[in-house]
This record gives C-alpha cells, structure tokens and sequence, in this order.
C-alpha cells in the first residue's frame, strides 16, 4: 500500500470531516432549538426543491391524549432509538419512537390538571403548558406541571427521558420552596406559558398570570438546581403584574438569562418597578437592579396603564455582524413595536438602541431570527394573522427595516430551516387556527415554498401558540391528541445547530448510567386520562405511597458541578 501522500491526507481528511454531520447525534432539546430562542435549524435536506415537495408521513402514529401548548423535541442516544417528546396540558408525557409515532413510554400519573377553581383564565385545561427542556448529559426531561388537588400546586420534574421514570428528589412543590425578598409562590396565582430553559446546571421557569390579571399575580422566574434540588432560587418584579407571557420563555446567551415583562399594577409614581422591561438576570436567578441589566422604554407608565405589553413576544438574542453595537436583545410589544437593545448594557428606562413600527400587533407567539448572504432577519406573525419579516442592518447603529410580508390564514409561529446555517433560508409556520396547513416561504423574499400540500396534509387540533420542530429531514407539528410528521424527499441526518446558529457537527454524548427511579407519588394519585398503548413493553414507573409530594430517595444520576450563588441585592421597598 502507497503511503499517503500531502495532497491526499489532506483530501482524507476533508472528505472524513465531511460525513461526520451524517453521523453527529441531532437532539432538539428546548424551545425554538437554541438558547437565543432563534428558531434556526441546520438541515441539508431541506434544499428548496425537497422542501416543495414536503409531505406528511400517514404512517407515523402520533396518537396522545390532551391538549398541546408547547412544542415538541427530538432526543437520540437512548436505548429505544430517537424519540419525540411531547406534553400535553391534561399532564401527560409521551415519548414517541421518531420513525413510527408509536408510544416508547408515557406518564399519565403526573396528577390532574386544573379545570375549574382558577380566578380567571383562557386555557383549560391547565397542565403542563410550557415547553420542556432536556439535559443531555444525565438524559433528564424537565418540565413544570399544575396539579389540582386541595391546593393548586405547580410542580418541576424530573423524568429519566429514556424510561419516564420520576428521578428521586423530585417533584420539586414551588409553593414550599420558592421566595423571593419575602415574597412566597402562590401558585393559584401563577401560569408558566413560556417554556423552561437550562443554563449552566439549573433550570430556569418564568411565570405571569392568566388572562384577565387576576388575582395578585408577579413575573416569575424560578431556577432549581437539576443536581441539588433542594436549592430553589427565585426572582420576581417588586411591583404586582409583569407576567412573563411569551411562549419562547427564557433565552440566554449561556450565562446570562433575559425575559421579557408585561404590564404592572402597582409600580409607585414614576419609579421602575419590573414591568415592561427586558430583564437581565445572572445564575440564580439573581437580578442587580442596576440599569445595565434592564431596559424599559420612557414610556413604559403608558404602556402600563393601556395594558399594551412590552412581552408580546420572548426575548431573543440576535447577533449582528459588522453592526455596532452587535449583540442585541429583540423585543415585539403588543404596541405594534419592535425593539433592539445593547444586551451587554442594556441601558435603564432609555431609548432603545433601534425601534421601528412593525405590521400588526404580537401577542404571545414566539419569532425567530436568521442570517443569510443578504442580511439579518427577525421573523413573526402579526396580529392580523400574516408573516412578516424585518432586516437588522449592519451599521453604527443598527436599524430596523422591513423586508417582505406574506399573507396567510392562521396564527401559529414561525421557525426556520436553512442547509448550512446561511443558504436556502425557509421560515415556515402553521396556518393553526385558519387553514390548518404547513407552509414555507423563501427567507430573503418570501416568495412561497410550500403552499400546504394537499388532502393528506391537512391537520387538526393546532393552537396559535405553537411552533413545529425540524430533525433529519423532517418536520414535526404537536396538535392536540396527535403528532403530525412531514418528510422531505430522500432526507438526510444533519448536526445540531450551535446556539449562535453556525452549523457544528455535535459528538454523540454518551448517556449516563441512570437508575431504575421511583414514580412520584402525586397529590391525588389519579391518572386523568388513558395512555395510547406502548407497540413494545417498556418501563413502567411504580408509585409509591407517600403522605407528601416528595418521592421515596432512590440513587439519582451523578450530580454535576454547580455554579456557585452569589448573594442576592436588597430590590428596592416593594410597594
């Protein structure tokens, strides 16, 4: 055999580095895929001619009981192949096999989600609504539950995600543990819409209130370590309201976290008091106060007083090459308005770095944020029910300028695929609520993709609050009672993204030894609904008779390493 020679070690090397995204591990563990909350996901199949000719598997199963707000995710590595997790608001957790849509393992026992006794409200019923988060490393699902009982309580569990057995020490009862300057957890008061977020070996959950602000309700967010649940750390506005509605929930950039709040009730005079603000929090959550990490507008006491909500939309985190400054925070308010910030300072109640009127009004859907070889673009829908996409330019400082809209029947929230992190850009969105179809357009023009397919495409059960979910070659969509799956043609395995969007090819990570948990035992002990039954036997989680939420300690997966806290500032006097 010849020895290799420069030229051809070299070319060995390309090609080797070349299939290695083929081969990488894919897992969308969290909402919109990345911590930014951008929406994006790298996949080669989907070149604009494969993506014309998207159509829906009819062989994928796909059948769970309750009502879906939040989106699906795609976990590979396990023992039973890759799986599509999804919650629904009845409390129920179905772990789907990817490739079939039959049930791997579901957890109908998590306790009944609350149908009546709530002071106000539009979703019934209330169970898990916002969207959970993964940890690879000790494949641990985590998600937020309301439970009805004598006290409505929100729990945050734990799941093994290969089995859906509870892990030991979970649930974690946030009305026991969360405070916050004095100020207790009232769950009866408390809705997490916006999906959970993991940062640095905590898991992040932000709360508002329901509609129609009653009865005394704060934004929330609460951070339980996953390796010591037992530390419960909390922040909340100092003035009543500023729920924390977006769907998207909490972005980060890796060590910090950002929310976005809504309107206050209470704030004293003209002093800041949380509401209408993006709000930066360090580990903990901890929030200094100091105006470097919040932003809220000069006219925030009007937007206050009209109920016009700074946190139409969640944060996301856009990086804008060439612009100065780059690093910025975008918020879409309910006052038709979209908003850059400086994320490393974002400045006190200020002007913005950029602002522009926008289309429509957003309320509530998640957007999201792509570049491709001309420009910058954030992407949502309107109020009145259209697509509409905005270029962030590159300039000193940066501007917002429209680049297209389209018209189309529905309201759910966009997403984005691109083939390698900037060419063949696709937004796409269910028409939920309108026309119940899938739809792509081209992400410099526009111009329509895929018009929705045809007889077979048609779906059931979508909310407008929800985004679908990209994994090699295809398209998952989670509605109510069913998971839908569109296939490009000949789809190929692509990496996961990297959280600032550039195409990575993710080593595959080798699951942690987890032991067989004990199922925690809930405050009824009822199952609410009946599962679909599992196509093979799978681990069955066996209740344990407790007089408490708290489950019988079994050994737990081997904790990671914490950040350390830092002592949390006095806020200022709470009115």
């Amino acid at each position: 055999m010849k020895p290799l020679t420069s030229f051809s070690l070299l070319t060995f090397i390309f090609l080797w580095t070349a299939v290695l995204p083929a081969d990488a591990q894919v897992n969308v563990t969290q909402k919109n895929n990345n911590l930014s909350r951008d929406g994006l996901y790298i996949d080669a199949a989907f070149t604009p001619g494969n993506a014309a000719n998207l159509a829906r598997d009819t062989n994928f199963n796909g059948a769970i009981s309750g009502n879906v707000h939040a989106q699906p995710l795609y976990i590979e590595g396990g023992p039973n192949g890759p799986m599509v997790i999804v919650a629904t608001a009845s409390n129920n957790v179905y772990a789907l096999h990817a490739d079939t849509g039959t049930v791997i393992w579901s957890r109908t026992d998590i306790g009944p989600a609350v149908t009546s006794g709530l002071p106000c409200g539009n979703i019934n019923p209330v169970g898990i609504i916002g969207t959970p988060v993964v940890d690879l490393a000790s494949r641990s699902l985590f998600f937020d539950a309301l439970i009805d009982g004598p006290t409505k309580k929100h729990f945050v569990y734990s799941l093994n995600v290969d089995t859906g057995a509870t892990h030991a020490g979970w649930p974690v009862d946030l009305n026991a543990t969360a405070v916050y300057n004095g100020l207790h957890f009232v769950s009866l008061a408390q809705e997490d819409r916006g999906a959970l977020a993991l940062v640095n070996g905590i898991v992040y959950v932000p709360f508002s209130g329901y509609l129609g602000d009653c009865p005394t309700y704060y934004g929330w967010v609460v951070g339980v370590h996953i390796d010591n649940p037992s530390i419960v750390g909390g922040w909340a506005t100092a003035a009543q309201g500023g729920g924390i509605w977006g769907h998207s929930g909490v972005a980060s950039d890796g060590t910090n976290m950002f929310v976005i709040t809504g309107n206050t009730f209470t704030s004293p005079g003209d002093q800041w008091s949380g509401g209408e603000a993006i709000v930066r929090l360090q580990a903990g959550p901890i929030f200094t106060g100091q105006p470097t990490d919040f932003w809220a507008p000069t006219n925030w006491q009007s937007l206050d007083n009209s109920d016009t909500d700074l946190g139409g939309c969640s944060a996301i985190l856009i990086d804008v090459p060439g612009a100065t400054p780059s690093q910025l925070v975008l918020a879409l308010g309910k006052d038709g308005n979209a908003y850059l910030v400086n994320r490393d300072n974002l400045g006190g109640v200020a002007t913005p770095v950029a602002s522009q009127a926008v289309d429509g009004v957003t309320k509530g859907q998640s957007s999201a944020t792509y570049h491709t070889n001309q420009g910058t673009y954030f992407v949502f829908r309107t109020g009145s029910g259209g697509i509409s996409a905005y270029k962030v330019t590159a300039a000193n400082p940066p501007a917002i300028v429209p680049a297209w809209n389209a018209n189309q029947s529905g309201q759910g929230s966009p997403w984005v695929t691109t083939t390698d992190g900037t060419n063949n850009a696709i937004v796409w969105v269910v028409g939920a609520q309108g026309d119940h179809r899938l739809h792509g357009y081209n992400g410099d023009t526009g111009a329509v993709v895929y018009a929705g397919g045809g007889a077979n495409e048609l779906m059931t059960g979508d909310r407008k609050w929800n985004s679908g979910m990209v994994a090699r070659g295809s398209i998952y969509v989670a509605n109510d009672n069913k998971v839908f799956k569109f296939n490009v043609p000949g789809g190929a395995p692509t990496p996961t993204p990297s959280p600032s969007g550039t195409p990575t090819a993710t080593p595959p990570v080798t699951p942690t030894p987890t032991p067989t948990a004990t199922a925690t035992a809930t405050p009824t002990g009822t199952p609410p609904v009946t599962p679909t039954p599992p196509a093979t036997p799978t681990p069955t989680p066996t209740t344990s008779p407790s007089p408490s939420v708290t489950p019988t300690a079994t050994p737990r997966v081997t904790p990671r390493p914490r950040p350390t806290l830092r002592p949390r500032p006095t806020p200022p006097p709470r009115p």
